[in-house]
Order: structure tokens, then sequence, then C-alpha cells
């Protein structure tokens, strides 16, 4: 796999050399835009807006438009002459506590990966930031962009996660109405909560829509009959109180010990 960036960390005096590797993948199925009429590939062609020209990969370069109608054209080697030494290294400008960062400023994931040398430092900066239960926050530059991380320890390694800036994160379009819910709702509402509540084991989550998906794909292929998965039914509940209580009620049927536990005591009447 190649490294998406390879530079260092730099905390203090340390200089602790790295390589970054994506921590996550697509495994959406992909399609391809097929002719209605005979099935063939529908292809798109970049043509040049002067000559009218069809123009390869190699024969495009990028240009940015200062003006209506001009450009400036930039190869590769001029992004990397932009680049400082610095650019190559993740800077950490200072630690926090990963509560502090809204989820919204999440963007991408990568494995921090120590290169010859950089083993023991990288083991410092790793357990310190363990033990003390703090996240580093650093700026580098990843390909053509300088980005805001989140150096994160794990049990095993590190990861580093981009952040969006500030600028870059939308507000919400509207805040949301916050109508009175009574001790009774909240009572019903935490213990459903509480009876619900278990670890988070990632292995025990899969795409079904992938899964069905490529099950029609599948059974097209072979000329099988396509059938339509089983509509969910759908109970009319009269308001939210009744709803509550019927998903209780079905917590305590599936065995939630936690439910069954806490649905002894009566819940208040108002």
């Amino acid at each position: 796999m190649p490294a998406a960036m390879k530079g260092a960390i730099s905390f203090g005096l340390l200089h602790v050399p790295i390589s970054l590797y994506t921590a996550t993948q697509d495994n959406d199925l992909r399609f391809h835009q097929l002719c209605r009429e005979d099935g063939s590939r529908v292809k798109y062609k970049k043509i040049c807006a002067s000559c009218g020209k069809e123009v390869s990969g190699n024969g495009i370069v990028k240009g940015f438009e200062i003006e209506p109608g001009r450009y400036v054209t930039l190869t590769d080697d001029d992004f990397e002459k932009a680049k400082a030494e610095k650019d190559r290294t993740i800077h950490i400008l200072h630690f926090a506590d990963l509560q502090d960062i809204r989820p919204i400023y999440f963007d991408k994931t990568y494995h921090t990966v120590p290169e010859v040398g950089g083993d023991k430092a990288y083991e410092l900066l790793r357990r310190c930031m363990l033990e003390e239960h703090t996240v580093a926050i650093a700026k580098g530059v990843i390909g053509q962009s300088e980005h805001l991380m989140a150096l994160i320890p794990t049990e095993t390694g590190i990861l580093t996660e981009t952040l969006f800036f500030h600028d870059e994160v939308k507000a919400m379009p509207r805040e949301p109405a916050k109508p009175d819910i009574s001790e009774q709702e909240l009572s019903m509402g935490k213990m459903l909560i509480s009876g619900m509540k278990e670890s988070f084991e990632p292995a025990k989550y899969h795409d079904e829509y992938r899964d069905r998906l490529w099950g029609i794909i599948q059974a097209k292929a072979n000329n099988q009959e396509i059938t339509q998965a089983p509509a969910e039914q759908q109970v009319s509940v009269i308001n939210m109180m009744d709803a509550l209580q019927q998903m209780l009620e079905q917590a305590k049927a599936k065995g939630a010990p936690n439910v069954r536990q806490r649905s002894r005591r009566k819940v208040p009447k108002q």
C-alpha cells in the first residue's frame, strides 16, 4: 500500500519519522453507464474548447484562472516547490481532550506508522498521550493541501484524523425546537436506552443493502427471478408515551436485562 505522506511528527525537540497510510476503504458497488438501446458503454471524451480535438491524460495540465479566460498553469514540480521543509512535517500545536472535538470536524483517518529510527520516540508519544487521556492537535500538508489534524493514541499505535477547518463546517440550517418533555417520558426513554446499551463491536455490522444489491446482480446475471424484500410492518402509534411503552415491551421480550431490572420500578404518573 503506498503511503499518503512520508514525513515526520515534530513534538518539541523530538522528531519522529513516520508515514501515513489510509485507514479506511470504500466498498460500494461500482456501476458503468450503458446505452439503453444496445447496452454499450457510454464514454466521456475530454475535448479542447479551442481546437475541438480530444486531449489525452498526459496532455492535460492544471491551471488557475486569475481573470476571465486567463490561466496560470502549474506542474507537479511547482506544487513540490511550494512546499517548505516544514510542510513535510506534522507539527504538534498543543494537546487537548478528545471529547472537546465535535464529531462534525472529523474528516479522514490514517494509520500513523513509524519509520526506521523513530520507534522509541513514537512509542514515547503514544504512551504519554494514552496515559494522559489526551490527543495532539497538529497541522501538516498531505498532497497539495494543508490539514488540521488530531493525533489519537490507541492500544496498538497512533491514528491521524484530518479535521475540517472551522470555516469549512456549515451551520445547522435551523435549530430544532425544544418542546417540554415530561419526567415520565424522560424516565421511560432512559430506561429504553439503558436496556439497549451494549459494547460497540465493529465486526458485528455490515452493509445489508449492498448484500441485497449484489444478490440482485447475481440473480439477473443467472436469469433468475428477482424477489422483493418483504416490507416491515408499520405499527400505528397514537402518541409518544404509547410508542415508548411498546418499545420497552419489545426490548423486554428480546431479553434485555437492564430493561427487565429497571422496569420493576413504577414510573411516577404526572
